[in-house]
């Protein structure tokens, strides 16, 4: 176990440092909110069940019965809460003969620090992965697949044919994708946009496919379709994405990224009888995933 005495910091024994550095910076705002709904949980697990409604109605000929379609479940997506902790020790020595206090005191916010980091990275992760293999989701596919199960049968893609790196026409590509999806059945559904998220490699790529009133990398006086339609209502840059190429648009998806708080972050401390060590941690118990892979459409790059 690691534990801070007075070696750790020797200068903090001696007077004359001017300043320390290194532990306090600022902070981006919180950035998974953008990407999931964020629920709270009170149980071990929490589950959705994938079900179909109904298909398109059959002509009924005269004198005839109407026809009679099933209600299927399909696939359940679990989310099992992870708990997440990190601490450290302190001896009494090193409390008592450190002289600047401003050393000790910034150990708590170091510690907060990095728990909000590690939601962060957790979060952007599921997007980070959502073509790497061994990352299913309820369904048992990948994030991105072309080959999404329905309960009723058959299957859908949230992705390209064709993986590429973002652009005006692989953008539009998927919006079409997405005017274009269907339920379990079959039916078409009015699914739309609802932001682009993407990793700050390609932010300002963002910036001028979308901003522009004429479109981009070409002579033709034509007008930026995607800008003049108001087709992505909002670009968000997450700084923990992994994947440098990737990029993902969010849906209005009822059931798609989920986050499920079961414990909120907490701080504790207390000390140690025989050793006088004083020891703080931080603890957290969630999960992040999908259920609806409708939810997010896109790709991972080329």
């Amino acid at each position: 176990m690691a534990i801070i005495n007075t070696g750790s910091h020797p200068k903090a024994l001696w007077p004359g440092v001017k300043a320390w550095f290194g532990q306090k910076y600022d902070e981006y705002p919180s950035e998974y909110t953008k990407i999931f709904e964020v629920q709270s949980s009170s149980q071990n697990f929490e589950e959705d069940v994938a079900t179909s409604g109904f298909g398109l109605a059959q002509i009924k000929p005269e004198g005839s019965g109407v026809t009679y379609d099933s209600h299927q479940q399909g696939y359940t997506s679990r989310y099992t809460h992870t708990a997440y902790g990190l601490g450290f020790v302190c001896t009494r020595e090193e409390l008592a003969d450190n002289l600047y206090g401003k050393v000790a005191m910034s150990r708590a916010g170091s510690l907060a620090f990095s728990m909000r980091q590690t939601r962060e990275n957790v979060g952007a992760n599921v997007l980070s992965r959502a073509a790497t293999a061994g990352y299913t989701g309820g369904d048992g596919q990948l994030l991105f697949s072309t080959a999404h199960p329905n309960a009723a049968g058959g299957t859908f893609s949230n992705t390209l044919a064709t993986a590429a790196d973002l652009s005006e026409a692989a953008l539009e590509d998927i919006v079409i994708q997405i005017g274009n999806a269907t339920d379990q059945k079959g039916l078409k559904i009015s699914l739309r946009p609802k932001r682009l998220i993407i990793p700050i490699e390609s932010q300002f790529d963002a910036t001028r496919i979308l901003e522009t009133q004429l479109r981009v990398d070409t002579a033709n006086n034509d007008i930026n379709a995607l800008k003049a339609m108001g087709s992505i209502p909002e670009v968000v840059v997450n700084h923990y994405l992994a994947d440098t190429n990737g990029w993902y648009v969010l849906t209005d998806s009822p059931e798609g990224l989920k986050w499920y708080d079961r414990e909120g972050v907490e701080f504790t401390n207390d000390g140690d009888f025989d050793t006088d060590n004083i020891k703080h941690k931080g603890y957290m118990r969630f999960s992040a995933g999908w259920s609806d892979p409708r939810g997010c459409y896109g790709s991972e790059g080329a």
